[in-house]
């Protein structure tokens, strides 16, 4: 496997011009892939009124959003705001979703993300923006060429038999076209027909943008105490642009690819496309072409004798397999990344696999994360509210010193009233039961120390989208018909886990016990010796604060003689005393600053 390479690092030109539909012209570009200074489009949208236009739309809708949510409830026009937040967040979308269809990019990003939170956000949002992935324009394959074989070093006829100029796919960070590969390299790679997907031109220029514009956001959002005290932004619009720019880099989904692969070798439920590296570069990538069933496809999969009912259980078990065990997941799983595909198979047996596309978006759970995930799995399938409300801690969502009784008391309740319904089921239920319990889980999460962990955007993500496509195979579906089987396997597992914590832990104590009297013994010799240091971080802290304290004392006093002595000698000698009033003020700066510093 070839090592990954980074692109160059290219900052944001003031020159650049960016076409909306169609990204930047391919032009002329160095061997590096740097592209030369001063090209122009007809037509095109300058960097910079593309970052301002991002950061007036963000601006714009904060301001609204601090008038009707903040300000109107504080002078008792809550009323008001609750009236028309229906109608705003329909706004807010619309006019996202022109945004994003215009300006392309992260924008779609965004938008596919925002679409896919049917937990958090409302339906005004997410059916506005659902669509948003299927309106990315194409790129007219003359500039998919160039870009191509700039990468490749050779002409498509070389390395390809035949490309289709139709893409398959255009989404909004590159664009899919099916070709035949060269009868050389169809013989090296043992396969004929691929999927050539080349990078959308000028997006890494354009992404650049878009990632400027979202840390600036980011940062304003970091001083809204609402927002800071759950959600670091900064390091959430940071793992946002680190998975943006690794999307963006073939080699690495191709590698990535790879590893997913052989996380399934001898697994018959899943299939994942050859990677062809001798076509595959930063921004080229040929894949093996798997193209089969839509799995939200229902009429092709009865036709060809697939029942919809039980692909959703695989599908779902198989995404827990990556979340819970391997701790490598697909963070993209949404319908037009994963196809069904049929295969031969004896009576009786499954007839056909999933199959995954698209490594470009791929996430990883730490250990101590996929430890506290599988105690909340097991937890919510034991309808243990406390247990739950344990394993959210262990995950990080909760801060250590939240205290939780009216959290665990929820959580009970909410189990014991809808614990193990489907979607269906969930769907009968009265609407103001669900915002009786909507009110109150409100009340008890606005007073507990809620945070987003790092990491655990691309988790958040995949849960949602697997939920999702569950749903659309069969909207009876029951999630809790395969989470809890696969809960009851990581209990077993767990018990084998424990067995060896213990056996790990008894030879830690027998070490520590071992060389306990040895370091007793130095201890006490350092005793004798006097040479043992006590702090007492507390009374440093009060000692710090007094000296502090003394010092502006000082200063002000200091302040204060050089004005008046100033004042007074004005008079006789206007020169001298101008001076000394002036000299006062650095006295004065030290007995502020000084004591904001200590703060």
């Amino acid at each position: 496997m070839p090592p990954r390479r980074q692109g160059p690092d290219q900052p944001i030109s003031p020159d650049l011009r960016v076409n909306p539909g169609e990204g930047i012209s391919p032009g002329r570009i160095s061997p590096d892939g740097r592209r030369g200074a001063g090209e122009r489009m007809p037509g095109a949208v300058n960097a910079r009124a593309r970052y301002r236009r991002i950061l007036r739309f963000a601006a714009w809708n904060l301001a609204v959003t601090w008038w009707y949510e903040l300000l109107l409830p504080r002078i008792g026009l809550t009323r008001v705001a609750e009236r028309t937040r229906s109608r705003r967040m329909q706004r807010f979308a619309r006019r996202f979703h022109v945004l994003a269809v215009e300006l392309g990019g992260l924008m779609i990003k965004v938008g596919q993300f925002m679409s896919s939170r049917l937990d958090v956000l409302p339906p005004e949002i997410t059916k506005e923006l659902e669509g948003l992935q299927d309106e990315v324009p194409a790129v007219p394959f003359p500039q998919i060429r160039a870009l191509a074989e700039q990468e490749l070093g050779v002409t498509l006829q070389y390395a390809f038999a035949a490309v289709d100029e139709t893409p398959v796919a255009a989404a909004s960070l590159g664009q899919a076209h099916r070709a035949r590969l060269a009868p050389l390299a169809a013989a090296d790679a043992g396969l004929d027909g691929v999927v050539l997907k080349v990078q959308r031109p000028g997006i890494d220029a354009i992404i650049e943008v878009d990632l400027a514009a979202l840390r600036r956001v980011g940062g304003w959002l970091s001083h809204v105490r609402l927002v800071s005290d759950r959600v670091d932004m900064p390091s959430l619009v940071e793992e946002f642009a680190q998975t943006s720019l690794e999307e963006i880099d073939y080699l690495h989904e191709a590698a990535s690819s790879e590893r997913f692969a052989a996380d399934f070798a001898g697994d018959d439920r899943v299939s994942v496309p050859a990677v062809v590296w001798e076509r595959t570069t930063r921004r080229v990538l040929t894949l093996e072409d798997v193209t089969a069933i839509k799995i939200t496809d229902a009429e092709a999969l009865i036709a060809a004798g697939i029942d919809p009912n039980e692909v959703a259980p695989v599908f779902a078990a198989v995404m827990f397999d990556q979340l819970f065990t391997n701790g490598f997941f697909h963070a993209d799983p949404h319908p037009g990344n994963i196809f069904v595909t049929p295969v031969e198979a004896a009576p009786g047996e499954r007839s056909w696999k999933l199959t995954f596309i698209d490594f470009g978006m791929m996430g990883e759970v730490p250990a101590n994360t996929r430890s506290g995930l599988r105690k909340l799995l097991i937890a919510a399938a034991s309808r243990d509210g406390k247990g739950l409300v344990d394993a959210i801690r262990d995950v990080g969502v909760l801060l250590p010193s939240a205290d939780t009784r009216e959290l665990e008391r929820a959580m009970t309740q909410l189990f014991a009233r809808f614990g193990g319904m489907g979607f269906a089921e969930l769907r009968e239920v009265d609407p103001q039961e669900f915002r009786a319990f909507g009110d109150q889980f409100g009340d008890v999460v606005r007073t507990l120390p809620v945070q987003l962990p790092e990491n655990f955007l691309l988790i958040i993500r995949a849960m949602s989208l697997t939920s999702g496509v569950c749903s659309a195979l069969n909207p009876a579906f029951n999630l809790w018909d395969s989470v809890e089987p696969y809960a009851q396997q990581l209990i077993r597992d767990e018990r084998g886990n424990v067995v060896q914590d213990i056996a790990k832990q008894a030879l830690e104590t027998a070490g520590v016990a071992v060389r306990l009297p040895k370091r007793l013994d130095a201890l006490v010799s350092r005793f004798d010796e006097g040479t043992v240091a006590v702090t007492t971080p507390a009374v440093e802290r009060r000692i710090a604060r007094l000296e502090r304290t003394a010092r502006r004392v000082v200063s002000a006093i200091l302040f204060g003689a050089l004005l008046i002595a100033g004042a007074v000698l004005h008079a006789s000698d206007a020169v001298f005393g101008t001076v000394l009033m002036i000299v006062s003020v650095l006295p004065l700066l030290h007995a502020l600053l000084s004591g904001r510093r200590g703060r």
